[in-house]
């Protein structure tokens, strides 16, 4: 089912929070009050905070991908800067849990500093008893001075001579990321042989012997990490390797690709754009193995014009962009509903308006995806909550725009492209490969209507060059035949058509529309929410409970058209409903309230980073406080 429940461990029904963390857990659980409280037997998180060219994305990838591999749960997602090597703040964040989580936690457990003057900034993002570890003897100290003089008291130094250990085991200082992820898993006493494969495979390009003189700095990081004290044992635990290697570490843009893959992707046609491009990068590599084709086209206009174009040739095609470069293909997205021609786009949302944040999250493209272009132009939007989701959706928006005939976006953003999970593939594909309403032999021939008026909504469509099959197809309003007709007669009935026909997709095969999770019956308390903003909402549910308080979250992932009556049985359950998303004029609140006249909460942020779990448990709680009577919409 698109973006649902798998065995992988992404969201399943719950009635109820996840049972409190056994005593003996990670470090030392912390009394402070805007900690989230860990949820599974092994809840630790783990930042990696430096400068651009310090390695700390690549320290991040292996330290997660090692985690992964030994069984464990992750959720992983990286900032780093627009500027060129040198400038700019890079953060690696991690969460590892032994049973499944839903989003990163506001506080982190380990903290490890490659550039002290960039992690000043997050040391209050570190909980009490949580580990600092830091280069004890830095060669230089910035302006601020010694991270040590920024700690809060209850963290806990480690300090990690980083650049002497480097140059002791492998003769030059480039390692030191290297020494820090060994430093980790020596403290946390975390098996050595993944991580050596791991590192092998990350520098394979660069010869085996880079990946051995690694695996000599991560083996003398780690006996230092190990030689030193320990709060807790057993801070790692109850991790169950997958036995058929099915279980792997994936972020959304990867996921996107693969599902194109495994629905039978023939053409795709890009433009690079953050952070859309590691969709078509990807595909750049593994299309042509499939027979496909990819071409990077001169702009967005000529992708979705592409795109366009090899629907209505009976390709299975498709495109990705970000929020400026779907503005520039609104006009030929109106070209893909008025002549009924199936096509794929993927948008990657990022900060705007204009260029924007390039390497922001927001969720602020929502009324451009819906409503984007002039006249009435129809079309199917889904927004995926996980990267599980993601694969399913890409292969499920091929289906649908096959059935329907219409342009179909799956609306993504910065946080959900580049956040990783732990994700379970296995298996045959679960994708239509031929959704099309092929005519009868009949109905072919001189008389043949390509944009008949059926019972159905949906036209029996021929591909060029089959017998018979010859027609017309125009960006005019046009008649059964396709050819130009304006008449009040024609253009009602056609519009009806193009608008009618995609309410069928609110009950397509195996695609989750909508789905309710937390307390059943009446609640004081509903989440409504959408995209990636979804794990957070499941998070604060699941805390919220904890605390007493009565509540649910829905999550929708068909966005055009809204599955309005799910969504007006959510509302009727809850005396209060807030919907947090990331954009100032709380687009999907709008949207709501527009079709169902229902009053709703906002709670909208435009910060760049993902939506905050306390956050969104700070307005439960108020909402929970107030009268039952229904309040005006904020």
């Amino acid at each position: 089912m698109a973006d649902s429940p798998r065995p992988s461990g992404n969201i399943t029904d719950q009635t109820r929070g996840p049972a409190p963390a056994p005593s003996g857990s990670s470090l030392r659980s912390s009394a402070h009050a805007d900690d989230q409280v860990s949820a599974c037997a092994t809840d630790i998180q783990i930042a990696i905070v430096g400068s651009a060219g310090d390695g700390t994305i690549a320290a991040g990838t292996i330290l997660r991908t090692s985690l992964a591999q030994a069984g464990y749960k992750v959720i992983s997602f990286d900032i780093y800067p627009p500027e060129v090597r040198g400038f700019g703040k890079c953060v690696a964040r991690m969460r590892i849990t032994s049973e499944q989580a839903y989003s990163l936690k506001p506080k982190s457990d380990v903290l490890v500093s490659l550039d002290d003057s960039h992690v000043l900034p997050h040391v209050p993002e570190l909980r009490d008893f949580g580990a600092m570890i830091y280069e004890s003897q830095p060669v230089t100290l910035p302006p601020t001075g010694h991270v040590l003089g920024h700690m809060l008291p209850g963290q806990i130094p480690y300090g990690c001579a980083m650049r002497e250990i480097s140059e002791k085991s492998t003769g030059a200082n480039r390692s030191r990321n290297i020494v820090a992820v060994g430093f980790v898993a020596g403290l946390f006493g975390l098996p050595k042989d993944a991580f050596h494969q791991v590192i092998a495979n990350q520098f394979a390009k660069r010869g085996i012997k880079v990946g051995e003189v690694n695996n000599k700095a991560f083996d003398a990081g780690y006996e230092a990490g190990a030689r030193s004290f320990k709060l807790d044992d057993a801070a790692f635990r109850g991790a169950t390797p997958a036995a058929d290697g099915s279980v792997t570490m994936m972020n959304g843009n990867a996921a996107v690709a693969r599902g194109c893959l495994d629905a039978g992707l023939n053409s795709f046609f890009g433009y690079p754009i953050t952070p859309a491009t590691t969709i078509m990068e990807r595909l750049a590599s593994e299309l042509p193995k499939y027979g496909g084709r990819l071409v990077q086209t001169e702009d967005e206009i000529a992708a979705i014009s592409a795109t366009i174009g090899a629907g209505w040739a009976g390709n299975r095609s498709a495109t990705s962009t970000s929020g400026p470069g779907l503005s520039l293909m609104q006009e030929m997205l109106g070209l893909g509903v008025m002549a009924e021609v199936p096509a794929v786009v993927f948008v990657s949302q990022r900060g705007g308006p204009s260029t924007g944040m390039p390497t922001k999250t927001e969720q602020s493209d929502l009324n451009a995806a819906i409503f984007g272009g002039h006249g009435d132009a129809p079309r199917i939007v889904i927004a995926p909550t996980n990267v599980d989701g993601c694969y399913r959706c890409a292969g499920k928006a091929f289906e649908m725009a096959e059935a329907y005939q219409t342009p179909v976006i799956v609306l993504l953003d910065l946080y959900l492209s580049n956040r990783y999970e732990t994700v379970c593939l296995g298996g045959r594909p679960p994708f239509e490969l031929d959704c099309n309403d092929a005519p009868k032999k009949q109905d072919l021939g001189p008389g043949y209507k390509r944009f008949a008026l059926t019972d159905e909504l949906v036209s029996p469509r021929a591909i060029p060059g089959d017998p018979g099959g010859m027609h017309v197809v125009t960006g005019l309003e046009h008649n059964e035949l396709g050819r130009p007709a304006d008449t009040a007669e024609i253009h009602t009935a056609m519009s009806r058509k193009r608008h009618d026909k995609l309410q069928q997709a609110l009950k397509h095969r195996d695609l989750t529309i909508a789905k309710r999770f937390g307390d059943s019956g009446r609640v004081d308390v509903g989440l409504l929410a959408w995209g990636s903003t979804f794990g957070e909402c499941l998070e604060a549910m699941f805390l919220a409970q904890k605390e007493g308080i009565s509540c649910a979250a829905m999550k929708v992932v068909m966005l055009s058209p809204l599955p309005e009556a799910q969504i007006a049985e959510f509302l009727d359950s809850c005396t209060h409903v807030l919907v947090p998303e990331l954009n100032h004029l709380g687009q999907f609140a709008q949207l709501v309230q527009g079709a169902l006249g229902r009053k709703l909460h906002r709670l909208d942020r435009v910060t760049g980073a993902p939506m905050k779990v306390t956050d969104i448990l700070d307005e439960m709680r108020r909402l929970a406080a107030m009268p039952a009577r229904p309040q005006a919409a904020e």
